[in-house]
């Protein structure tokens, strides 16, 4: 116990030891305070960098109790005391555990993505990553988020085992932004850093192999295409458009007035042994041997009518033929 007995009246000497000693509790709350906000540390070893000077700094503060008592300054009339023998028994009762994290397979590391295999042909993107750190738990598989290409929400473009993907049918000349998170029986992981890929300003396409009738031949670097059968067979283009108004020249080296060629676009569903405009996937000009027609869900319309089919050639999801 630290004893204040009075030697004078003073109320200024009064007001010093006063002030003094309000210090020193200020100094030992704030001591307590920071001791139990470490013990709250979730981290060992930010918790060991820190304990040998934390139980140095409560001793050093017990001893500096002791050798700071304070001198009687005060007359007979005033008897102030300070106990500090509580508040130095909380503190030595203090202890500093390590505690041990519960074992257990952590989530996925965020993947790295590879940007050397990242990239863009007209309005499709190619991404690529990898795992960079070994888990405890297998990686059951990935989520890769695009933005709309317009700095708003991600949305989810792909799930599944595979460490490439290929997105189409983006916007053109568009910038999108892309994270990707792998995920475990634990848990999904942290999203990997992102990647801005730009889509190309105009469309530049073929025909695409994939797409065409069995009985369609193409040749010239799938720039024309030929077909012997007079059956109606449909063939779709490399490029798919979601929005925006498009331009290309399609020309007919030959026509002995049997076929009736027909051009447009269509969804990428469209049937492909008939007539394009046929069905309510497609959108259509075809030419006889008399006029050209436009043609849409197998209704007819005259040519002279076009405004409607250029309306629909614009609207988002399908592709040129």
């Amino acid at each position: 116990m630290d004893t204040c007995q009075s030697q004078s009246s003073s109320p200024f000497v009064v007001r010093d030891q006063i002030t003094h000693c309000t210090m020193k509790l200020r100094q030992t709350t704030g001591m307590m305070e920071f001791c139990l906000e470490v013990l709250k540390e979730n981290d060992p070893s930010g918790f060991l960098q820190i304990s040998d000077a934390l139980i140095k700094r409560v001793t050093s503060s017990q001893d500096q109790w002791v050798k700071g008592a304070l001198e009687p300054k005060v007359g007979a009339d005033f008897d102030l005391s300070v106990s500090t023998d509580s508040l130095l028994q909380t503190i030595l009762q203090l202890d500093f555990i390590q505690g041990k994290a519960e074992s257990g397979p952590p989530v996925p590391a965020a993947p790295l993505l590879q940007l050397e295999k990242c990239c863009t042909r007209n309005n499709s993107v190619t991404l690529a990553w990898r795992v960079t750190l070994p888990v405890g738990s297998p990686i059951e598989g990935y989520i890769l988020e695009l933005d709309d290409g317009n700095g708003g929400q991600y949305r989810e473009v792909y799930v599944g085992k595979e460490t490439m993907c290929t997105v189409d049918g983006l916007h053109f000349n568009s910038s999108y932004n892309a994270r990707v998170k792998a995920y475990n029986a634990v848990g999904v992981g942290p999203y990997s850093k992102t990647v801005v890929l730009k889509t190309s300003d105009v469309a530049f396409f073929t025909f695409d192999p994939t797409s065409a009738h069995r009985d369609i031949v193409l040749s010239n670097e799938n720039q024309t295409v030929s077909c012997n059968s007079y059956d109606d067979r449909v063939v779709l283009g490399t490029a798919a458009f979601s929005k925006g108004i498009h331009y290309w020249e399609v020309s007919v080296d030959r026509y002995d007035n049997h076929p009736d060629p027909a051009f447009g676009v269509a969804r990428i569903n469209t049937l492909k042994d008939m007539m394009l405009g046929k069905d309510d996937k497609a959108w259509a000009m075809y030419v006889d041997n008399n006029r050209s027609w436009f043609m849409h869900n197998n209704s007819h319309t005259n040519r002279w009518v076009s405004a409607q089919f250029y309306r629909r050639m614009s609207r988002g999801g399908k592709r040129n033929q």
